[in-house]
């Protein structure tokens, strides 16, 4: 099957280099503490001890755009890590805690050149306000690469937090079926959607040349250049404009984990690339059907992309069955088989590009990959599956652009609220 080709619109038409990565798959790994394996901080190679250092997450990261992934992800939570939706529990064999994801991201990002950075942040008891402030600084600082993925909060321990608001409560049940839980949270989807469309509005609420500079006459702002975005919804409402100007980006890109009809329709409506599970070929083509599904409901614009990357929680070595076995060690010390949303693959480097390739036939843009072990399954990606795929001619061997948008294939954004496209 070839590869499809991404619509464009005239105004954001391919420039060569776009072209030439859209031939070539996208690869990004989502980092989270010691690994995405519940006892991955009892590998041989773990570091527990450096967790909650900024050199930890600085060595993860370059070792990453060492690779020359598109880009990390970074997990953050209002709650402590515990694989119950309905609560936290009481045990302390496992990893808790962690640091704040944005604020991991502006560290390592004078630390690095080319890596897009996306931090995730709760959407259910933080202010969009804030979130457009913090996010187009990460824009700023990075110079251009910073993306953004909201997740919702739907436990009481996260609310508890606050005391502000109740969320619907989840019962272990609900784990079972992915389309009941979207139901059941429903309303907390609606206002994420509300949420990202604030962000972008105050991310367009200065235009590009809103910032004179102009020492000579003494102005340094077109006030004129400013706008209010006059946001009222059923949950909140946003005057604007925001206090940061436009990002360099125009429009970090919006990242979603979905995995049911009303995130996939939450994707299509505010987001860039969205993050999704299959578990075969065909259920990643079932996955790309309903994507169309969602885009056509919202009406999202034919020639507005969204990227789609799959999911696979990894273990790697490059010996035959080693990664199987150190899995199933992990497994013992946790004392139950790992469980994920993700498709569980254990295997070598090489194994593993034969299943992206074939995956990638389906019509997906590319892999978010979480390592089961880190650093360890890090390093056997940048260092065993990346070479392996540029042999195959399905990856990059240099970086070619500057910014994220540029490294997914996206065109800078116009700015709707301009009465020029001066940011086209």
């Amino acid at each position: 099957m070839s590869r499809p080709q991404p619509q464009q619109s005239q105004s954001q038409s391919q420039s060569p280099q776009q072209a030439q990565q859209s031939q070539q798959l996208h690869l990004a790994v989502a980092l989270d503490g010691a690994g995405w394996h519940p006892a991955a901080w009892r590998a041989p190679d773990a570091r527990p001890g450096e967790l909650f250092t900024a050199g930890y997450w600085a060595d993860l990261v370059t070792e990453a755009e060492h690779g020359l992934l598109d880009l990390v992800t970074i997990e953050d939570t209002l709650a402590l890590q515990g694989a119950a939706i309905t609560g936290p529990d009481e045990r302390t064999d496992q990893v808790r805690g962690r640091l704040d994801a944005v604020l991991i991201a502006s560290r390592v990002a004078p630390l690095t050149a080319r890596i897009g950075l996306i931090p995730t942040t709760n959407v259910t008891h933080t202010e969009p306000f804030h979130l457009s402030t913090a996010l187009a600084t990460l824009d700023f600082t990075s110079v251009g690469r910073a993306g953004w993925r909201p997740q919702l909060s739907f436990r009481a321990d996260d609310a508890a937090h606050f005391g502000r608001r109740s969320t619907p409560a989840l019962t272990a049940d609900d784990a079972r079926d992915s389309e009941l839980i979207a139901k059941r949270l429903a309303p907390l989807f609606a206002e994420a959607t509300d949420v990202v469309e604030v962000v972008r509005r105050l991310w367009d609420s200065w235009e590009d040349d809103a910032v004179v500079r102009d020492a000579a006459t003494g102005r340094f702002l077109d006030r004129r250049r400013l706008h209010p975005i006059d946001f009222t919804g059923e949950h909140f409402a946003v005057r604007g404009p925001s206090i940061t100007p436009r990002p360099p980006q125009g429009q970090p890109p919006v990242a979603v984990v979905a995995h049911a009809s009303i995130p996939y329709e939450l994707a299509a409506r505010g987001a860039d690339l969205v993050f999704v599970t299959p578990h075969s070929g065909p259920g990643a083509a079932t996955i790309l059907a309903q994507l169309e599904t969602a885009k056509a409901v919202v009406g999202r614009p034919a020639d507005l992309p969204l990227k789609v990357f799959a999911d696979l929680l990894v273990f790697l070595d490059d010996r035959p069955g080693e990664a199987a076995r150190q899995k199933e060690r992990l497994d013992e010390l946790d004392g139950a088989p790992l469980r994920s949303d993700a498709e569980i693959f254990t295997g070598t480097p090489s194994e593993l590009a034969d299943l992206l390739l074939d995956r990638w036939t389906a019509g997906l843009d590319g892999f978010r990959l979480r390592p089961g072990r880190l650093p360890h399954d890090l390093t056997a990606i940048t260092r065993g599956l990346v070479p392996e795929l540029q042999r195959r001619g399905a990856f990059r061997t240099a970086y070619t652009a500057q910014t994220l948008r540029g490294h997914l294939g996206l065109a800078r954004p116009a700015n709707r609220y301009a009465s020029s496209p001066s940011g086209a």
